[in-house]
Parts: C-alpha cells; structure tokens; sequence
C-alpha cells in the first residue's frame, strides 16, 4: 500500500526538525528559540584536581626507583642509575620500557644531557630519545649551539619533522617535555584508518604542533607501519649519560 505523498512530505518533515546529539544521546529542535534547548548537563565533567602532578595522572618515576620500568630488550630489571631524585643512562644496559602500556595520553618528562667535551658534536652530545608506543621517537639531544641535521635535534620527530625552533637549554640545565600523543588505528585488512599525531612542548615553546606521524622512526630507511595496540613509553641508552625525572602520565 503506497502511502499518500502529503503523508510522506509530513514524516520527512518531522524527521528532518531533529537530530541526535551524539555525546548526549538526546534529541534536540534544529533551530531551537530557548537557551536550554542546547544547554547539556549529562553526563558531568569528571573533576581533575591541577598541580604539579594531576590528581589523574599515573606516577611513572618518582626518582626512588625503577620498579615501573624493565630493559626494553628481554623484560628484565632495569639497569639505570637513579640518584638525587633523577634516572641516568647507563651506558652499554640497553633501552628501559614501562612496565604498562598506552594508547592516547598526555606525558610529561623532564631530562638533562650531561656536561660532555666540546669535542663532541652533532648526534654524539646528550643523545637519547623518547619513544611512544616504543617505536615513535621524539629526539632528545644537547642542541644548544650544538648544530645537526634538522629532523634529528631536540624536539623532532626522528628523521621525520624538525621542530618549529630549538628551545633547549644549555649543557646541564633541565629540559621540559609535554608530550599529547594520539596512537593510531588501524583496519581491520591492516591499514591505517587514522594516523598517530603529536603535539610536544618544549619548556613551554610548542615544537610540533599536532604533528603527523609518517611510522617507525627508523635510523636508516622509510618509515614502516605494523599494526599493533597499545605499547610502552621507551627512553634510550644511546651511550650518553643523559638523565630524566619528574615522569608522570595522564591517560585519553
């Protein structure tokens, strides 16, 4: 039985004067003419209490111990130095990993590079590196007047993106990281339904401003993208002895 065409021309109408919220899950007037029509109360905002560390956030190293962290190599203990309330490379002990894995998060981080010899220069001062996931490397070095290619001092996403200017400070002096990370995902044939982006801030100075992530940072070659779910926050032993602290995480 066909339905009359005014019939029709009315249901369409009716279906076409609301739309559903999708983060409210309510139906609301398209063109409302009260205030309250696209006021929101439901579900309320979760409270996070602000401070050095947010009362959220997942303590990584508190600059006691390594218990959070194990060699990024076989799972076993870690094998940095921790002193005066920081952890240091040890040189030749390998990459450490956190014991718990992640996918989106907001990372804050702090290291020091070393008071090295003039005579080391470019990727040989205060090398080391942060890796998302374990696999995704944003670069720590000693680039205070310290020159070297572009996508690999401080602030870059490894062999991929320099950052938007050098904000590192001198040999021996704290850096600041806060790192916004989203991971990527992946179809279900192994492609990439959305890439990973990252906005990184050095001492207060945005660096990469939700920048793409082209895949593995690799030394040498294209980047590469296996599939793969959430994973570590890596550092590395790249025979600097380069020091972190203050590490704490805030999972999204």
């Amino acid at each position: 039985m066909k339905m009359n065409k005014k019939l029709a021309l009315v249901a369409f109408l009716c279906l076409s004067a609301t739309y559903l919220n999708a983060q409210d899950h309510r139906f609301v007037t398209v063109n409302p003419t009260k205030p309250d029509a696209t006021e929101f109360y439901d579900p309320e905002v979760r409270v996070v209490t602000p401070g050095a560390i947010p009362s959220d956030a997942i303590v990584l190293f508190d600059g006691k111990n390594l218990d959070n962290w194990e060699s990024a190599k076989d799972g076993s203990a870690a094998k940095w130095d921790v002193k005066d309330g920081a952890m240091t490379v040890v040189k030749g002990a390998g990459n450490i990993s956190t014991k718990q894995k992640f996918g989106d998060y907001q990372l804050h981080i702090e290291w020091r590079s070393p008071i090295e010899p003039e005579t080391l220069k470019s990727q040989g001062k205060g090398n080391s590196g942060i890796f998302m996931q374990g696999m995704y490397e944003v670069q720590v070095l000693n680039s205070y007047q310290n020159r070297t290619y572009r996508n690999g001092q401080a602030g870059s996403i490894y062999k991929q993106t320099a950052p938007l200017v050098n904000a590192t400070s001198k040999m021996g002096d704290w850096n600041v990281y806060d790192i916004i990370y989203t991971a990527p995902r992946f179809t279900v044939n192994g492609g990439i339904e959305t890439p990973a982006y990252v906005t990184v801030i050095h001492n207060g100075i945005i660096v990469q401003n939700h920048t793409k992530i082209q895949g593995t940072t690799e030394y040498i070659g294209q980047p590469l993208n296996p599939v793969h779910g959430k994973g570590p926050i890596s550092l590395q032993d790249h025979g600097n002895l380069v020091s972190f602290r203050n590490i704490w995480i805030r999972e999204m």
